[in-house]
């Protein structure tokens, strides 16, 4: 058989490493926002504002607040796409696996499943954009032209 362009060989601890990666960038990030958001809004970032499903919501400025660092979290982790991940076949499956731990995590957090709309709205838009635009930056590095030089690389 001969050899592929990109062969992927299956490593299931390249694949653990970068899931607990891309977990540690998701939280680290939410942090940041919300501690960078919550400046403005005079309040502390806080467990109960990254797990707690009734925090997001349109009527008070904490809920707004959260949500807009739930959305810039996002674009965040599509930038952690392109330098942990770098396969847009690949985004994803991390993207969807990302958030599929965070609802687990709010799940035990709150001792109940999230039954709120808004927070189910907030978590398939930001999804949707951490994959989207993940990889749509994957694929840009994947497609740029390969350089061709013709000269020779030396003398001899």
């Amino acid at each position: 058989m001969a050899a592929q362009f990109r062969s992927y060989v299956w490593d299931p601890a390249l694949i653990v490493a970068q899931m607990v990666l891309l977990q540690a960038a998701y939280y680290s990030s939410l942090g940041l926002w919300l501690a960078l958001l919550g400046a403005l809004g005079s309040t502390g970032p806080s467990l109960h504002q990254i797990f707690s499903d009734e925090i997001l919501g349109f009527s008070t400025p904490p809920g707004r607040l959260s949500m807009m660092a739930f959305v810039l979290n996002a674009l965040t982790c599509a930038l952690g796409l392109l330098y942990f991940i770098r396969r847009g076949k690949q985004c994803l499956d991390f993207t969807v696996t990302v958030h599929f731990f965070h609802l687990l995590g709010c799940w035990i957090y709150n001792s109940h499943f999230p039954s709120t709309l808004t927070w189910w709205l907030v978590h398939i838009v930001c999804t949707a954009l951490m994959a989207a635009i993940g990889e749509y930056l994957c694929m840009r590095i994947e497609l740029r032209e390969i350089p061709l030089n013709s000269a020779p690389k030396s003398n001899v």
